[in-house]
């Protein structure tokens, strides 16, 4: 099949006995989508024709609508085409959320490339390992890292560096401004001219806009997008067409109330993050809203996007919550332009979901996912009923079981944890290079094996108890560190939390809590400990308290229970 647009057939509705979630979906949502076999450069061609000159990307109060949007990625398109990018080839693009970065990711998958978004915040044995395991070839980056990228280019396969500045997209007079500050801010920095190296704008200025779809079926690979490497070096997770178009048409379909054309999205998760990308990127594009790019997501520039372009639809992390509640500026920010919330990557205490629900009068649902899934997999219901501690429901067309720990062959009853598997279009085809780790991965009948133990209640709500790896085993229990980190959460005086298991001489393995207090409050290792005995079970009790400014975490803000292992390891 081409890259036409086409339906395709729908399957028999769901059994709503077996699959018990489908009882609590909101009016207005249904178990099955009859997905578009739509291309996602399409999306952006349709808003195009149906929202030309309504504000796709807001950058710094710098605006693109829809047709200029779509005319620079024919630019560009056209572009990597004179760079000798052909179909199947890997282009890599190291951008934080910057108009460049949009354009990069459609128009490679408009010719057909296979995009490889990378962190900018990853070092260069990260970086080098990622660009050689994708056998990229091409390279887009920003001027603060273009140097460095030119010296680690010769270690892999890219032949041609494009880079552009945070200055290029501006509005008057911040352009002419930036300048001035930019160098003390470390907001730029002078490129060295080096073979092979050139600069966004003057590429987009020299290349007549190409609008072709390279011939591509929607089962070719899109994208391979690298894990966070939890469990090592990180993986390439091998993205299709199709799982990113019903990826987005999943999402869409669990918000129904959200017309097309008519709202502003929050663009802070990073698009290099697949969560941001199909949240906020993809989604936004296929709906024709317009999206607010805020490539640093601290409190300060969050609030002043949030209250300057009045956004209705804030997909955030946890710590984004937390930063934006705890900020002196809110006292006098208005957030009420805020319809809707998504939540994923943590769990979000909460005294955090009524104080930010309070002070918005937004509703915030909270979701679950992986990089393996494009990411999205649950969803609370967005007007139906929200389940505190729940991941919510499989999303439409998302099949789920919940599996002994031993053998993935057997169903756990309602209420008792095991493995979370997952099957729907959304699942990635496999790892790159990597078959036996895709085998290990995914089961004989398709379904992925996350890693998470999870459980079910009676009305189809899914829990995430702990990552399989995370589990303590104290004097022969099962602790589940996730458990006593909501605990230690409640506590007033705690900001963030985080536990992990260390060697205990009687017991094997025992919890030590790590916590960063709020600002002038105090506790000692003790009275934690007290206040943890009143809400668990004495074996699941912290044996040490450490106190810490703050936790290491992911790009995406989540806090990474792994690193503190590694660290305290390290002692």
């Amino acid at each position: 099949m081409s890259h036409q647009n086409t339906t395709t057939s729908s399957k028999p509705k769901t059994d709503p006995a077996t699959h018990l979630w489908i009882n609590s979906y909101e009016q207005g949502v249904t178990d099955h989508i009859n997905f578009n076999d739509t291309l996602i450069p399409q999306y952006l061609e349709e808003s195009a024709k149906n929202f030309p000159n309504k504000p796709a990307l807001i950058f710094q109060g710098y605006t693109l609508s829809f047709k200029e949007l779509n005319e620079m990625v024919a630019r560009f398109a056209a572009a990597l085409k004179t760079f000798r990018v052909k179909k199947g080839d890997s282009v890599a693009i190291l951008l934080p959320n910057v108009i460049p970065c949009v354009v990069a990711y459609y128009a490679t998958l408009r010719i057909g490339g296979i995009v490889v978004l990378n962190n900018p915040l990853y070092s260069d044995r990260e970086l080098e390992h990622q660009f050689r395991d994708s056998n990229s070839t091409f390279l887009i980056t920003l001027d603060l890292l273009a140097d460095r990228m030119v010296k680690l280019r010769d270690k892999t396969a890219i032949k041609t560096i494009v880079y552009t500045s945070i200055g290029d997209f501006l509005p008057f007079p911040k352009r002419l401004l930036f300048p001035l500050v930019a160098k003390k801010k470390g907001l730029a920095a002078k490129v060295t001219p080096a073979k092979d190296l050139f600069k966004f704008k003057d590429v987009i200025a020299t290349h007549a806009p190409d609008y072709t779809q390279t011939d591509i079926t929607i089962d070719d690979v899109a994208m391979y997008q690298y894990t966070g490497g939890t469990t090592g070096v990180s993986k390439g997770v091998m993205l299709t067409h199709r799982n990113i178009s019903c990826q987005t048409q999943q999402i869409e379909a669990w918000f129904p109330g959200f017309d097309k054309g008519d709202e502003v999205m929050l663009g802070a998760l990073p698009f290099f993050h697949v969560f941001g990308m199909s949240v906020s990127m993809n989604l936004a594009i296929r709906l024709g809203w317009a999206n607010v790019l805020v490539p640093k997501p601290q409190p300060a520039p969050l609030l002043e996007a949030i209250s300057k372009f009045k956004v209705t639809f804030a997909p955030l992390v946890p710590t984004m919550y937390i930063g934006i509640l705890d900020h002196p500026d809110l006292a006098h920010t208005d957030l009420t332009s805020i319809k809707g919330c998504f939540s994923g990557s943590a769990p979000l205490p909460i005294e955090v979901i009524n104080n930010f629900q309070e002070k918005t009068g937004s509703i915030i649902v909270e979701g679950f996912g992986l990089t393996e899934s494009t990411p999205v997999t649950h969803i609370n219901p967005f007007k139906g009923i929200r389940k505190q501690g729940s991941i919510g429901l499989p999303i439409p067309d998302t099949e789920c079981r919940i599996v002994d720990l031993e053998d993935n062959t057997k169903e756990m009853p309602i209420g008792e944890p095991g493995e979370l598997l997952i099957r729907g279009p959304q699942v990635m085809k496999g790892y790159l290079n990597k078959p036996e780790e895709t085998e290990k991965t995914i089961t004989q009948d398709n379904f992925l094996c996350t890693g998470d133990v999870a459980k079910m209640d009676e009305d189809g709500y899914f829990y995430i108890v702990d990552r399989i790896k995370d589990m303590i085993i104290s004097g022969g229990y099962n602790v589940y560190p996730r458990d006593i980190d909501e605990v230690l959460f409640e506590h007033p005086s705690i900001l963030e939390a985080c536990c992990i298991g260390i060697l205990h001489p009687k017991r094997g393995e025992a919890v030590k809590a790590f916590i960063v207090l709020k600002k002038g409050k105090s506790l000692t290792s003790k009275e934690v400990i007290d206040y943890c005995g009143s809400k668990l079970a004495k074996y699941k009790l912290p044996v040490a308290v450490e106190f810490r400014s703050e936790l290491p975490k992911s790009n995406v803000g989540k806090i990474l229970r792994k690193d503190l292992r590694i660290q305290e390891e390290k002692g």
